[in-house]
């Protein structure tokens, strides 16, 4: 067969079987939306409707399919056509799946198929064989019953009850059958008829135990006439045994019935999985089949979900026919021709589908036990002894091959206590629910925790003693591959503890084999991780550019700093030129006093950013960025970027994080995250990390393993257990997140049917009222502990100001700065005093202006009343007075003739000092008279380091101003104003 062609699966239903058709249409529809079953091999079917029971014609359309091309045959057929269908394909080497049906509603009874004659069979049974003699033998071994009566209507096979019979009068049994005709009403007249008095109060002693193999609605109108007739008493108790019977059907029973009612149907535990039950080992199945709530799945018969599992199975052997490259051409026969020879690819065929496993709608499916499908399980639900009209059912026991019966359907009740009565109890150490409080040697040990206090407040109320031990394994119960339990379950499975109490949660698994309290306390998920570490950069400040736009704007400094440097140097030559060679005194040249300018245009020197329009632009632009960037950062900061939930676990990838491996909560994430229903993918996520390596590398094997495993680790776990581990944390450096919505509880395990489980319940449920629970968990979960898990929460809120450390490096910036001052200010001090030691006589001669002042107006009174001077002033550095000989005359003016000049000789002296020059100045022209002004020492010492203030006072020469040249300009002559005139001054 080439990997481009298709499947051809043909099918037989019977013409009364209304929804076989559409459940094999459905199922093929279902495998082409998945690519991954078969690739790009596509599934074609041909359907064929037979008459009930008529094997000919059975064969018929079974021949013009193996004509048309054929892979495999599926039918939904009664026995007798199944017989001549499987001599067929025996014949024709064809695999041949069979779905025994029964339409009339009665219990099945197995088929007798014909033996093959060579020994190999191609016909394999996807339903189990009829196991309803076997849970009806453990059911009355149970009940203790020595003798009863089984009714059955006239359709029911009595061959299938033969090797009950036999099993039941090896055991001593006394056992009667009586067959029950279609009219019902007719079989009670009759009694009454032929039955004296003394024989019908025996025969009503004998339907106190009885045990009904009817349709649903058969048993209802027996069980009504037998109360209406007065056979039935309030002591009677029915056993009604049938595969398929609805919820329905069973409250109508219980309705009709007087006395106590147990009903034996099939069951399937995967439907209650909400989380994988549309999903099989990668096959996506209908919504229809696997939602409850769309209500089709209720109207389908036990053989419709056996038709779609084969389907299914058949598929699963074509997927692995193709990885193996075993394919063979479909087989193409012709019935009617004796030199027909049988498919060549048939027994190839028949071994891969044999060793195949699917889990489907009804659990797991194979062919492994002797050709048919050995998986079966039986729920057995009832009333209590004696209860009225209009109470519920509930589950007593559960049935299946492997275990037997699981549960208890004695007739003991508790109705208000227990005194008297030791129970057995299993537990396992979980923080802080139970914890050992002494071990003395010799002695037994002594609990305490939450559960322990529970256990305690319904000993006190309920008035039992209990006697504890911890489990073997460790474990709290989990389904092993061979259906059997392990852990706690497993203690209670095999009767060997009365109650399991520990931090055990209610999971419709653990409650399909055992039975729960009410719960005590609500159940969620948490993730126990340790509290994020504040980042303390005292150099945050940096953080809004990167270190490359840093250095982009410390080397744009110096290079504008460069430029504007060269643009004033070519300025300063052009100014020298303009004027004679002297460049103008307020013209900076220096490379250092350039880049000066930059750094201080950059600090928002209004003035030079205005002159710098492009530096003014650029620093604009870099503190404007610089500033909403530094808020940004800060803000971002502030913001909590803890794991607060599910999605922020799994969004990240620093933490790794993992569960217990093979626990409740490991298959809690398990279910979620392979569940195809589920529209977010959270739990995806976390399930792929949970499991990766099949959960060996991030999964731990026990709870304490995870919390010590924590410091670098996001522990997944209980939430009462996890928030315990935070508040008693030595170093209170954990803290606990995850969803507050609680889905299940914890609760008490018993033994199925336990008769204790009611009367906990009803206990545990006045504790919650009362409020002793509240208070109990207020004592191992305070609010208010040594560590306060409500502070990480809090401490961060939505507006929250700034820390010293978020400014510190500013601060540190700022000091550095200022010791840098400090040290350059004694550098240019130090510099600065040998500077003057070297230049200056030892003493400081101090420069008195008063008496500089008064001499110059005396000698301009004396000297020059008759002469003229010019208008502009003459400038006259004290420096260059300082610097002239003690007894050295002012040198002769200009002689040029001044113009006749009428008003106040505009002489000035200008105290701007200059920077060493070495010997005294003398002011003077090229030619004319000269103006002698005589100091002597005493007048006029050397001022080169202190001079005086404008003031009067002393002060010292600056070593950082440099002081202004003095300049004489000469102006055509004229006569000198008069020294007299009371206007006339000279400025200092």
């Amino acid at each position: 067969m080439g990997r481009d062609s298709s499947a051809l699966v043909c099918a037989i239903f019977e013409e009364n079987a209304v929804r076989d058709d559409e459940i094999f249409q459905l199922a093929i529809s279902d495998l082409s939306l998945n690519d991954d079953i078969l690739q790009s091999e596509k599934i074609t079917h041909s359907v064929k409707l037979i008459e009930p029971n008529n094997p000919f014609q059975a064969v018929q359309e079974a021949c013009e399919l193996m004509n048309q091309g054929i892979l495999a045959l599926v039918t939904s057929t009664g026995c007798a056509a199944a017989s001549a269908l499987q001599s067929l394909t025996d014949a024709m080497h064809i695999p041949h799946l069979f779905i025994q049906r029964n339409g009339d509603g009665a219990p099945r009874t197995a088929c007798q198929l014909n033996p093959s004659p060579d020994g190999e069979s191609y016909t394999l049974a996807a339903r189990p064989p009829v196991r309803i003699s076997d849970v009806l033998l453990t059911l009355v071994s149970e009940l203790y019953w020595k003798k009863f009566i089984i009714f059955y209507e006239s359709d029911y096979d009595i061959r299938g009850l033969q090797t009950f019979m036999d099993q039941a009068s090896r055991l001593g049994l006394d056992v009667s059958l009586q067959r029950v005709d279609r009219n019902i009403s007719r079989v009670f007249t009759d009694l009454f008829s032929t039955m004296r008095t003394e024989e019908l109060n025996r025969y009503r002693d004998t339907l106190r135990r009885a045990v009904l193999l009817m349709s649903p609605r058969g048993a209802q109108v027996f069980i009504h006439q037998a109360v209406e007739t007065n056979l039935a008493s309030k002591d009677s108790h029915w056993v009604y045994a049938n595969e398929e019977v609805s919820d329905a059907d069973i409250m109508e029973l219980v309705h009709s019935s007087l006395g106590r009612m147990t009903i034996i149907r099939q069951t399937f535990p995967l439907w209650r999985d909400t989380n994988v039950r549309c999903m099989r080992n990668n096959h996506r199945i209908s919504s229809l089949l696997c939602d409850p709530q769309e209500g089709y799945l209720q109207s389908l018969e036990v053989s419709n979900l056996y038709l779609y599992d084969s389907v299914l199975m058949l598929a699963n052997a074509f997927y692995r026919k193709l990885e193996d490259r075993k394919w063979h051409s479909m087989a193409s026969l012709n019935c009617m021709r004796k030199s027909t020879k049988p498919w060549n690819g048939g027994w190839s065929m028949l071994d891969t589908i044999q060793k195949g496993r699917i889990s489907g709608l009804t659990g797991l499916m194979d062919f492994r036990a002797e050709g048919s499908n050995s998986h079966v399980q039986f729920e057995i639900l009832g009333t209590s002894y004696s209860e009225t009209f209009g109470k519920d059912v509930k589950r007593l026991a559960s049935w299946d091959a492997i275990r037997g019966l699981n549960g208890s359907l004695k007739e003991n009740r508790i109705e208000s206590g227990m005194q008297g009565v030791t129970l057995k109890i299993v537990t396992l150490l979980e923080e802080p629910f139970v914890m050992v409080a002494e071990n003395i040697l010799g002695q037994p040990k002594r609990y305490k925790g939450f559960s322990i206090d529970v256990l305690d407040a319904l000993a006190k109320v309920l008035g039992f003693k209990y006697d504890i031990y911890q489990v073997g394994d460790g474990k709290y119960g989990s389904a092993l591959p061979n259906g059997s339990w392990n852990g706690m379950i497993g203690e209670l499975i095999g009767k060997r503890a009365d109650l399991a109490i520990s931090a055990i949660t209610i999971t419709p698994e653990r409650e399909s084999v055992v039975d729960f309290s009410k719960r005590y306390l609500d159940f969620s998920v948490g993730i126990l991780m340790r509290k994020p570490e504040e980042k303390i950069n005292i150099f945050s400040l940096l953080a809004p550019f990167d270190l490359a736009v840093w250095a982009c704007i410390a080397a744009a400094i110096p290079v504008v700093g460069i430029m504007i440097f060269l643009l004033r140097r070519i300025q300063a030559v052009r100014c020298q030129n303009s004027t004679g060679g002297h460049p103008p005194p307020s013209v900076s040249t220096s490379l250092q006093s350039a880049i000066w300018i930059v750094y201080g245009a950059f600090v928002q020197q209004v003035a030079l950013r205005i002159v710098m329009g492009s530096w003014w632009l650029f620093t604009l632009i870099v503190c404007s960025s610089y500033t909403a960037n530094l808020a940004a950062y800060l803000t971002v900061s502030r913001m909590d970027n803890a794991v607060r939930s599910f999605q922020d676990l799994s969004k990240q990838v620093d933490l790794v994080y993992g569960t217990v491996k093979d626990s409740a909560m490991y298959e809690y994430f398990r279910a979620k995250g392979t569940n195809p229903l589920e529209q977010d993918s959270t739990f995806a996520e976390l399930w792929k990390t949970i499991n990766k390596n099949n959960g060996f590398e991030n999964s731990v094997s026990s709870p304490s393993e995870g919390i010590k495993k924590v410091k670098s680790y996001a522990f997944l776990w209980d939430m009462a257990v996890v928030e315990y581990a935070a508040l008693t944390d030595d170093d209170c450096t954990l803290t606990v997140a995850g969803n507050g919505m609680s889905t299940r509880g914890y609760g008490m395990a018993l033994q199925h049917g336990s008769p204790y489980r009611d009367l906990f319940s009803q206990k545990i449920l006045e504790l919650q009222e009362k409020g002793d629970l509240d208070i109990l968990k207020q004592k191992w979960w305070p609010k208010k502990g040594r560590c306060d898990l409500q502070s990480h929460m809090d401490s961060q809120p939505e507006g929250r100001a700034l820390r010293l450390h978020s400014f510190a490096g500013v601060f540190c910036i700022l000091a550095a700065g200022l010791l840098l001052a400090l040290l350059v200010a004694a550098l240019e001090t130090w510099w600065n005093s040998n500077h003057c030691r070297r230049e200056q006589p030892k003493e400081d001669k101090e420069v008195n202006l008063e008496q500089v002042h008064q001499r110059l107006n005396s000698l301009l009174d004396e000297d020059l009343a008759h002469k003229q001077l010019p208008g502009q002033s003459i400038e006259i550095s004290a420096l260059d007075i300082g610097s002239m000989q003690p007894s050295q005359s002012l040198e002769v003016l200009s002689a040029r003739d001044y113009p006749t000049h009428r008003g106040p000789p505009p002489l000035s002296v200008t105290t701007f000092l200059q920077e060493g020059h070495g010997a005294g100045r003398t002011l003077g022209a090229a030619a004319g008279r000269t103006l002698a002004l005589p100091l002597s020492s005493a007048t006029m010492p050397s001022i080169r380091c202190k001079h005086r203030a404008p003031n009067g006072g002393l002060f010292r020469q600056s070593p950082v101003k440099t002081p202004m040249p003095m300049s004489y300009q000469p102006v055509p002559g004229g006569p000198i104003p008069e020294a007299s005139e009371p206007s006339h001054g000279t400025s200092i």
